[in-house]
């Protein structure tokens, strides 16, 4: 077998077990909508999209999350562009971090601690984006959305980090054996870390940017 001929075929092979991770998250989504306060809803999509992260990398993950995000705005979410942004927002947030640790050490304690800090760090954002954007969504006063905040808004996201973290967790042997079975990486990842966390958080930084834009 050629060297193309396996390139190929690696390449078939990882496109395919995107769109699997693709079609998984969204169905998880579809049927695993829970309400929880005002208009935000839990679904445990970011966890697939996670191992999806784990397994190929975030920019390959990111792509994916763009996609399920936008087949959930288009089928089964009424809030528009501006709730589509602050999803890709939410789920980049969380993931980055996590991916990072992953990559520099898979033992379970580091992946807990880079857990730990997703869903600090993808709280703290959505809190800043709440502020910023709620205001404009519902047309009401930024001291309503203030209000909000602490009671709603902080528990709401950090459930929402600690269940798909729990989730991970659970699920983190298995995904291990899966990547396993998939790629034989080595240090490859080492080399890949740092460059695609800054290609990610630019994509972060790059929607908020529109978000904000978008609401002036």
């Amino acid at each position: 077998m050629t060297q193309n001929t396996k390139k190929s075929m690696s390449n078939t092979k990882k496109l395919t077990g995107l769109a699997m991770f693709a079609a998984l998250a969204y169905a998880i989504m579809f049927v695993g909508r829970i309400p929880i306060v005002l208009f935000l809803k839990y679904d445990p999509k970011d966890f697939i999209l996670l191992i999806a992260a784990f397994i190929y990398g975030i920019v390959p993950a990111g792509i994916v999350t763009v996609i399920v995000c936008v087949l959930e705005t288009l089928t089964a979410s009424d809030t528009g562009i501006i709730g589509l942004l602050m999803n890709i927002v939410a789920t980049f947030a969380f993931l980055i971090p996590a991916n990072y640790a992953f990559r520099k050490n898979k033992e379970m304690k580091n992946v807990v601690i880079g857990l730990v800090i997703s869903t600090f760090f993808m709280t703290a954002i959505m809190i800043l984006w709440n502020w910023v954007v709620t205001p404009f969504y519902m047309h009401v006063p930024r001291t309503e959305v203030v209000k909000l905040l602490v009671p709603a808004i902080m528990p709401f996201n950090i459930i929402k980090g600690f269940a798909n973290s729990a989730l991970t967790l659970i699920f983190y042997r298995k995904i291990l054996k899966v990547r396993e079975d998939f790629f034989e990486q080595g240090d490859a990842d080492k080399e890949v870390t740092l460059r695609d966390t800054i290609i990610s958080a630019g994509v972060l930084a790059i929607v908020a940017l529109v978000m904000y834009f978008l609401i002036r």
